[in-house]
């Protein structure tokens, strides 16, 4: 009986440190998998699937961590919680936190991590251990930049992804301007980042901080909010990304390996996402009011110009990437509609865009690439003859991908384009469009692919296997349950939301 009472006491004990550390945990883990890999060798067969079993096990214990983080995430508080500090140093004082605006985002980037590293799980053979340690340094510094509650600690994990990222293309990347794709993504997003460092710059010379909770309550004025959002707002526009600045996208999704291509598109674009609402929205309300329509019309050309540049894509991946422009640009529109349900409708699209994507390039980059050597659809249909699972699979996604009811797409656009109506009912007609020529262009690709007379310089191709399976079905659970029960998310962002609103 003391026994067991004092296992009890034990019990209790590592679970009260656990839920007092959980975020510190969430941004430790990955970097003690990633040292723990550099001790292994990557000689044999069984020393490789040992690394990818040791990545895959620390990815899956930080999405449990971050499981439990969201089920003791009080949704009826407005502030940060699970807060950390670390003020030793005498030259900065680090502080993290999370609230309804952050947390769906860190579950989202535990989540996708694993699905990355399975989607590469038999393609990379070489160097092995340093493409998983970069894998699970993209899920801390992401973290980071979702959890950060200072502009400058922002700043650098929000940039701190690029050289990584060029190091993947790089590496293990393919096609024949991998290196021009790679330079194209580091130079414009880190181009585009400089006038943010310039703002945050400003804010510390005139405030003497770059903390969260003293910018909140700082009183800045018309003229300086005004600069302070072109200097932000071009990096995030870049990172989204909006018009002009997208040629990067679509060429670093062409020659990125798959798991990169999932990563960029589930969560790095989401950190632009996460920028217009802690920073824009939240710090710069007048200037975000006064840079309304700038907004919503530069949203809207690119959801027009991504949605017509897709249809005239050849490569899958190149078509999947404009298409993501095009639903980013909604996402916009809804967090600058200054309604509830505009806001809220844009995480919702993020959130679904962060599943929907991944599945597509999962479709495209990874099953009817690893079997045919192609992604040009000219090159291949008539799938169902062969792979007739694989294609009621890229059915269903490709639906959600134009919106259809039932799925997360379908209440993040209406959410959007209804918050959006209510300020400019024109704005929200044009970008409506977006749903029209997304049909086009989906069901365009699924036709061509999955139907047809099959091209007799095919061998017969296999169906979907266990491991594409498990990935493929991890993201449409999320899709459909959240499509049908919204208020999962709704209920824990709705009062964080509501702090957001400027009139």
């Amino acid at each position: 009986i003391i026994l067991n009472f004092f296992i009890f006491i034990y019990i209790k004990f590592l679970v009260f440190i656990i839920s007092k550390l959980m975020l510190s945990l969430l941004l430790i883990i990955p970097i003690l998998g990633s040292l723990f890999l550099l001790f292994i060798n990557e000689d044999s067969i069984e020393d490789q699937q040992r690394l990818k079993q040791i990545a895959l096990f620390t990815a899956l214990i930080n999405f449990l961590i971050s499981i439990n983080l969201w089920l003791q995430f009080d949704s009826s508080y407005d502030g940060y919680q699970f807060v950390s500090e670390f003020n030793q140093l005498s030259f900065y004082h680090f502080n993290i936190g999370v609230d309804g605006i952050s947390i769906y985002f860190v579950l989202l980037t535990t989540f996708i991590t694993p699905i990355a590293l399975l989607s590469n799980y038999q393609n990379v053979t070489s160097n092995l251990k340093y493409f998983l340690i970069s894998f699970l340094l993209l899920e801390t510094l992401q973290i980071f930049s979702f959890v950060a509650l200072d502009l400058l600690l922002f700043y650098i994990f929000f940039e701190s992804v690029l050289p990584i990222l060029f190091i993947l293309i790089i590496s293990y990347g393919h096609g024949d301007n991998k290196e021009l794709s790679a330079l194209y993504l580091f130079l414009y997003t880190l181009g585009g980042s400089l006038p943010m460092l310039l703002a945050i710059l400003y804010i510390y010379s005139n405030l003497g901080s770059t903390d969260f909770h003293l910018i909140s309550l700082a009183e800045i004025s018309l003229e300086s909010q005004k600069l302070l959002f072109i200097g932000f707002f071009i990096a995030f526009a870049v990172k989204t990304p909006l018009y002009p600045f997208i040629i990067w996208l679509p060429r670093a999704h062409a020659d990125s390996p798959l798991g990169g291509s999932i990563i960029l598109a589930a969560t790095i674009l989401k950190l632009a996402t996460y920028g217009m609402l802690r920073v824009l929205i939240n710090f710069l309300p007048d200037a975000t009011y006064y840079f309304n329509p700038m907004v919503q019309t530069i949203a809207v050309i690119s959801i027009i110009y991504a949605s017509l540049s897709t249809i005239i894509q050849e490569d899958t991946k190149k078509l999947i990437a404009y298409s993501s422009i095009a639903h980013m640009g909604v996402v916009v529109l809804g967090l600058f509609s200054n309604t509830i349900q505009g806001i809220e409708g844009g995480i919702l699209l993020a959130l679904a865009h962060g599943f929907v994507s991944p599945a597509l390039f999962i479709c495209t980059g990874g099953v009817i690439y690893d079997r045919t050597g192609t992604r040009l659809y000219p090159y291949v249909r008539g799938l169902v003859n062969y792979m007739p699972l694989f294609t009621i699979l890229f059915f269903v996604f490709t639906l959600c991908n134009t919106g259809i009811p039932l799925s997360l797409n379908f209440l993040g656009e209406q959410l959007a384009l209804m918050g959006i109506w209510e300020r400019n009912p024109i704005v929200s007609v044009l970008g409506a469009s977006g749903i029209l020529l997304s049909a086009c262009y989906s069901i365009f690709l699924y036709n061509r692919l999955s139907y047809g007379s099959y091209p007799p310089f095919l061998d017969s191709l296999k169906d979907v296997n266990r491991r594409e399976f498990i990935l493929l079905i991890s993201l449409l659970i999320p899709t459909v349950i959240l499509g049908i029960y919204p208020n999962v998310v709704l209920d824990s962002i709705h009062v964080s939301i509501s702090t957001l609103l400027y009139i």
